[in-house]
């Protein structure tokens, strides 16, 4: 069994769905399929059953699944003791406003952990950038939110939180339950600066307002609201300062924290990673 295949079955045994693992190994759906059978055919042994819902495992592939899983870790952790003997044992980490933080601390115990002789480096992005430095180059895999124009990038969720208005503690609406985007028409949005990302600009409706004030920080977003009286959204997962209220809204679809990295080809030490921060719990 070739690890690349073994990749692909871990994929779609995770998905459950051969549409959903292709796209998240960057390929198309025929030549996984075929490889899901091809490797079938080499063990003797239905892996899945397929419907037209998606696919289930049988409970050979239930077993293979778990070993492929441990053999793919044991894969990678080989390359990356080897790439720190050879003095190639970096790890840079973009990450974007509070998505360390929301990350937590369980994450980067674990990795410490798994590789106590890689050099781990943090780069912290504004906000005008979701990739977190990925797109430029400046980091391996980032702690981020989506969504944006990921073309090039693969991502993996790893949580959904629900999104709020940020509003003064003594605006009108503040005291109010829970709100929709309609109740805030005619109110100025703080804006994000001309050449951001237009799929996350949309999200956040950081192109709403011509007029409202350019932001570049979650700092400076918190602090128009709070000297200007302009809104914005945030997750309800991030804490505000004195002064500020967040309001739910009920139809904001929900702001997903992912990792993400680069599509074209990740190390050991990215896929590492990318498996600790999914297993971490959230």
């Amino acid at each position: 069994m070739e690890l690349r295949t073994l990749r692909y079955f871990v994929a779609v045994a995770e998905e459950l769905h051969f549409g959903r693992a292709a796209a998240r190994l960057h390929m198309t759906q025929p030549p996984l399929s075929r490889a899901i059978k091809q490797l079938e055919a080499d063990l003797g042994a239905v892996l899945l059953r397929r419907s037209p819902a998606g696919v289930e495992l049988t409970p050979a592939g239930t077993a293979l699944h778990a070993e492929a899983r441990a053999l793919l870790e044991q894969a990678d952790q080989a390359r990356a003791r080897v790439a720190a003997a050879a003095g190639a044992g970096t790890l840079t980490i973009g990450t974007l406003a509070d998505s360390a933080e929301q990350a937590g601390t369980r994450l980067a115990a674990a990795f410490r952990e798994r590789h106590p002789g890689i050099e781990i480096r943090i780069r912290e992005a504004g906000i005008t950038d979701p990739t977190a430095g990925l797109r430029a180059g400046l980091a391996d895999v980032a702690l981020t939110r989506a969504p944006f124009d990921d073309s090039g990038i693969a991502t993996r969720v790893l949580r959904a939180d629900p999104i709020g208005v940020v509003l003064r503690a003594d605006d009108p609406l503040a005291g109010r339950p829970a709100l929709r985007l309609a109740d805030l028409e005619g109110r100025r949005w703080f804006r994000f600066p001309e050449g951001t990302d237009p799929v996350w600009s949309a999200y956040w409706r950081a192109d709403a307002d011509p007029t409202g004030p350019v932001v570049r920080t979650v700092h400076e977003c918190l602090q128009a609201v709070l000297w200007s009286g302009t809104i914005g959204l945030t997750s309800l997962a991030h804490p505000l300062p004195e002064g500020l209220a967040t309001v739910p809204l009920t139809d904001m679809p929900p702001s997903r924290l992912v990792v993400a990295w680069n599509a074209a080809g990740a190390g050991p030490l990215v896929r590492s990673f990318v498996r600790l921060a999914a297993d971490a719990g959230w």
